[in-house]
């Protein structure tokens, strides 16, 4: 049995076109469509801030993990760290540890049991800079010095020590930097003194036989094994100093 379905009549326009009358009619009726706006707190006082900034600051993300810690709506700068403390550099220590040397008959070798390399690089590059006021420009040669001098006696001291040694190369670096002080002092000198005379032999012998000695004592203080060898090791530090002391006189 068939249904039928009452179907309602099609009336044009009386444009005469039906297609451009169905397309005026769709644009008449397109509404402007207004884009998505978060809703706004009526407490805030930034008018383009859609978000509380007290309510999101209130908890933050644990240390580990992904806990809830209470923290304060601004930032708090007081518990962090100096930056010099972050880097490793401490200027106490290493006014300390220089200041051990200066006095070549009782070296302090409490103070460089806590090695590091910011010290003797600020000797490094005041050597380079007193050299460079002199008028040679060996940044590359005293760096790579300093590096073969470090080796070199690490591996006489171990060699010396046997199986009791136990310096390490950074121990061995830092101790032979800071004993570089005696050096940096005769390149300074050595820009009001006349070159090629017996004056600055002089004075680079005494400078050459303190930064020995200091280089010494603080070796056999800071590693076991050398107190048998002390000679021997002194003998080393006396070949190493003098080589810079002749870069300076020359």
């Amino acid at each position: 049995m068939s249904k039928e379905f009452a179907v309602p009549p099609v009336i044009f326009p009386s444009g005469g076109n039906p297609a451009v009358g169905a397309a005026s009619n769709t644009q008449q009726r397109r509404v402007p469509i207004v884009p998505f706006q978060p809703p706004r707190p009526s407490n805030s006082g930034i008018p383009f801030m859609s978000f509380d900034i007290g309510s999101t600051s209130a908890y933050g993300a644990g240390p580990i993990g992904g806990g809830l810690t209470a923290s304060s709506g601004a930032a708090n700068f007081d518990d962090e760290e100096p930056l010099l403390d972050e880097l490793g550099i401490h200027p106490d220590q290493i006014w300390s540890k220089t200041k051990s040397i200066m006095n070549p008959f009782r070296v302090n070798p409490t103070v460089h049991q806590d090695s590091d390399l910011s010290g003797p690089f600020f000797l490094y590059f005041s050597l380079c800079l007193f050299q460079l006021l002199a008028g040679k420009f060996q940044f590359g040669v005293i760096l790579g010095w300093i590096v073969v001098s470090s080796i070199f006696l690490y591996v006489v001291f171990n060699m010396l020590a046997g199986r009791n040694g136990n310096l390490n190369l950074h121990t061995c670096t830092s101790v032979l930097g800071y004993c570089l002080l005696p050096v940096v002092m005769l390149s300074a000198f050595s820009l009001f003194t006349p070159q090629g005379g017996p004056i600055i032999f002089i004075i680079a012998g005494v400078f050459v036989i303190w930064a020995t000695r200091a280089c010494t004592n603080l070796m056999v203080a800071v590693a076991d094994g050398g107190e048998e060898h002390r000679g021997l090791i002194a003998y080393a530090c006396f070949l190493i100093y003098t080589l810079f002391s002749l870069l300076v006189i020359f």
